[in-house]
Formats: C-alpha cells, sequence, structure tokens
C-alpha cells in the first residue's frame, strides 16, 4: 500500500462518467468510469492530451460542474454546489483589470465574508509568500504574465485551502518564467510555507508532471479514462539529467503516447468523428512537414525520444505534431516509434503546390473541424459564412480559450490547402473554388 493510499482522502471520485449534448442533440462522452483521490500531503498530476477530459474532470472535482454519473466527495461529504475545501489558478490569470493586486488577492476573502481589517492582513502576507511585496496597488495591465500568474496564486492560497487546484498554470508563460515558477512552487511546498495540504495539476506536459508530482495518473482520450497510475519516488529539487527522472519521463511517454490495437470498423470510427471528439492538435503546416522532412531523412522510421535529441528539442514539444501527423494519417506510433506512411513520403517530397494538394485533400478528410468548414461554406449561396458560427459550436465541448485555438489552427491548416481564406477584419470564412474536390 502507497504511503498516500494511507493519508486522509481530501477530495475522491468514485465511477464519475461526465457526458455533454451537442447543439444537433447527440451524447457527447467526456470521461468515463473515473476513480480517483487526492490525499493530504500529496501533489497529483492528471496528465492527457487534447480530449481526454483532464480539466472537464477538475472542475467536477472541484464542484463547477456536476458528473453525468457518479459521486465526487470533499472529506466523505458528497458535493451539491462548489467544493469548500478547494481553491483554483487557472491558465488564463482570470484577473480583473480594473482591481489592484491586493484586492484581486482580497476578492475570495471578501466572497467568504472576511472583514475588512482581515482581508488585508491575510491578502499582504500571501503577496509576500508568491514575492509580490511591492506591487500591491498595481494593475494588472502593468505586471509581466508571470506576475499576473503570481497574483493568482496568491488570491488561491489566501483562503488556506485544503486542495490547490491548478488548470495549465504555466503553459501561458515563457520557459524561463514557468520554470522559476515551478520552482518557486515545489520551495514553498517542500519547506511547508504554502497553506494547503495538497495539489492538484492538470497538465500535458510530460517533464512537468514528473518534476511536480508524488502521482501522475495518466489520461486516454474521447472519451477520458484512466490508463495508467505511476507513483514518483524521486527526491525534490528533482533533476532532469538523471538516470532514474529520464527512464520515468520516458515511462510515461511511453504510455501517454500508445496506440491500443485499432478495432476493424475504424474507418467507420472516422467518419464518425466530430470537431469535438476529435480535436486539432496546436501544429504549424510548416512545422508538420519539417517533421515529416527529418523523419525521412532518418530513413522513415525513429523513437520520438531519439527525434527529440537530434533536434534538441523536449519530446513534449514535438507531441502536438506528432498527434497532427497521426490526425492527418501522415504517420503512424507505436509505443515510442515514429513512422511515415505512404501518404506522408508522398507530401514530405512533393513540390509546395503538390504538397498543398495533397495537405488539403487529407485535412478535409480526417480532421473534422476543417471538414465541417468546408461542408458549411458549400451549403451557403455566396461561401461565406461567419466565425461566430463555429466558435459557438465549438463551445459545447471546448472553453473560450480552447474553442478560439482550434478555430485558429483550423484557419492555418484551411489557408494552406487553399481550402478557404479567412478575412480577419470580417471575422469571416470564404471557400475557394474548387474545395469541395477535397472531401
Amino acid at each position: 500500500m502507497t504511503a498516500a493510499a494511507t493519508r486522509t482522502a481530501i477530495v475522491e471520485a468514485s465511477d464519475v462518467t461526465k457526458t455533454f449534448t451537442t447543439p444537433d442533440g447527440r451524447a457527447l462522452p467526456v470521461l468515463d468510469d473515473i476513480s480517483l483521490h487526492l490525499a493530504e500531503g500529496e501533489i497529483v498530476a492528471l496528465l492527457g492530451k487534447s480530449g481526454s477530459g483532464k480539466s472537464t474532470l477538475l472542475r467536477c472535482l472541484a464542484g463547477l460542474i456536476p458528473p453525468s454519473s457518479g459521486t465526487v466527495t470533499y472529506r466523505g461529504t458528497p458535493l451539491r454546489a462548489a467544493n469548500p475545501g478547494v481553491a483554483m489558478v487557472f491558465q488564463s490569470f482570470a484577473l480583473l483589470p480594473w482591481l489592484t493586486v491586493q484586492q484581486n488577492v482580497e476578492l475570495s476573502l471578501q466572497a467568504r465574508g472576511v472583514d475588512e481589517g482581515e482581508r488585508r492582513e491575510r491578502a499582504l502576507r500571501a503577496i509576500d509568500l508568491i514575492g509580490l511585496d511591492g506591487f500591491e496597488g498595481a494593475y494588472p495591465k502593468e505586471l509581466s504574465g508571470g506576475m499576473r500568474q503570481r497574483v493568482g496564486f496568491a488570491r488561491a492560497l489566501v483562503v488556506e485551502p485544503d486542495a490547490l487546484f491548478m488548470d495549465e498554470p504555466f503553459s501561458a508563460l515563457d520557459v524561463l518564467t514557468a520554470e522559476n515558477l515551478r520552482n518557486e512552487l515545489v520551495g514553498l511546498w517542500e519547506g511547508h510555507e504554502a497553506p494547503v495540504r495538497s495539489i492538484l495539476i492538470v497538465t500535458h506536459n510530460i517533464e512537468e508532471a514528473v518534476l511536480l508530482a508524488d502521482r501522475i495518473l495518466v489520461l486516454s482520450s474521447n472519451p477520458g479514462r484512466i490508463r495508467a497510475v505511476l507513483t514518483v519516488d524521486l527526491p525534490r529539487p528533482r533533476d532532469r539529467r538523471t538516470p532514474q527522472f529520464e527512464a520515468l519521463v520516458d515511462t510515461v511517454y511511453g504510455i501517454l503516447t500508445g496506440r491500443e490495437e485499432q478495432p476493424a470498423a475504424e474507418p467507420a470510427a472516422r467518419q464518425a468523428a466530430t470537431p469535438i471528439t476529435t480535436p486539432l492538435p496546436p501544429a504549424t503546416v510548416g512545422g508538420l512537414a519539417g517533421l515529416l522532412e527529418i523523419l525521412l531523412a532518418m530513413g522513415g522510421e525513429e523513437g520520438l525520444a531519439e527525434i527529440a535529441d537530434e533536434l534538441n528539442f523536449e519530446v513534449d514539444d514535438l507531441l502536438p505534431l506528432v498527434d497532427a501527423a497521426v490526425l492527418l494519417d501522415l504517420a503512424r506510433t507505436t509505443g515510442g516509434r515514429f513512422a511515415i506512411t505512404a501518404a506522408g513520403r508522398e507530401f514530405a517530397a512533393a513540390d509546395i503546390l503538390t504538397s498543398k494538394q495533397l495537405f488539403a485533400r487529407n485535412a478535409a478528410r480526417h480532421a473534422p473541424l476543417v471538414r465541417a468548414i468546408v461542408q458549411a461554406l458549400a451549403t451557403t449561396e455566396d461561401h461565406k459564412l461567419r466565425e461566430d458560427l463555429f466558435l459557438d459550436l465549438l463551445r459545447a465541448g471546448f472553453d473560450t480559450v480552447d474553442a478560439r485555438r482550434q478555430l485558429e489552427t483550423a484557419i492555418d491548416w484551411g489557408r494552406y490547402g487553399e481550402l478557404y481564406d479567412y478575412d480577419a477584419d470580417d471575422a469571416e470564412f470564404v471557400l475557394e473554388p474548387g474545395a469541395e474536390a477535397a472531401l
């Protein structure tokens, strides 16, 4: 039995399933039969790709949305509303621009009815704890991204929660700022200065999970299920260069990228894919083409860890490009191996005009959002549609930020393949002549 299993559970989920309903009335399963616990004295990472439902799971555990079935409990009591023992830090900072740093930090205390004098004292203490002493009167627009996120941490810590929930808290920051904040968080945790009993972090970054967590829960996608639970016994602070750290990263990576056996009905599954069940990875066409050219030069098949080493990148940096190549049927992954397909060879070796045509064909056939945009444009008399239609549809399965990211990727892919153009001034898509032929 692990140490975490013998500690008091703060938050537990039992057989949690979450299903949304799309605008056309179809059921969209996001989470399926999730059971987990978060115990006192541990940091747990929820690790998964887009479509794994990790942010949805976090919100269920926080009591912000109810599960469709199953139960979530806080210290043994089933949740009926927001979890009283949880405070959250978001990727988007979520600060009110018209309030100062101190006023933003005091907000959560004000909502709990704490009197003005105590609010001020606790807010200043939290601001000092996260390294923003002297900026109490500054407004968010005067702060860098890293400083804004520090305010987000202070606002969460000031209520001294049982559990600190973090949803991709470092992904909007530059590499050095993110690394600095991660190290400071570990320092506060190890020094028992952070007034929290446990931490749950959502991330898509393998190294971040290994750096921070005592346990890592790896989620599969569409719908999200727990694929594996790994215990991290490495002492903190953790050194990326040690063989033990690298071995654990490789293990997690193999689980995260491993492909399960595809059923015989895979073609039918592809036809049933929707823009929500099969999101677009955040990859540019240029980056995708470059990766395939490198793979072709390496013989057409190589380990992803070896490709990352050759390019002096982290494996995490390659995953969106790898996911895009697999989605578009330009490559395959098996375990940690990455192999180019016949379509990928043709695309990588083609001249610019031919590569555009090949990409258009594969994107229209295998990328559901791109296909949906082309089909919708083809049905209108003037072959034009405003972006709001697609954003509204995407918000059935994504938050506002992710919906916009999905649309931006679709714009990049559709423009390259000359399937449609996008007028930024009018926020409008325009179908290119002959684009329907790619469907």
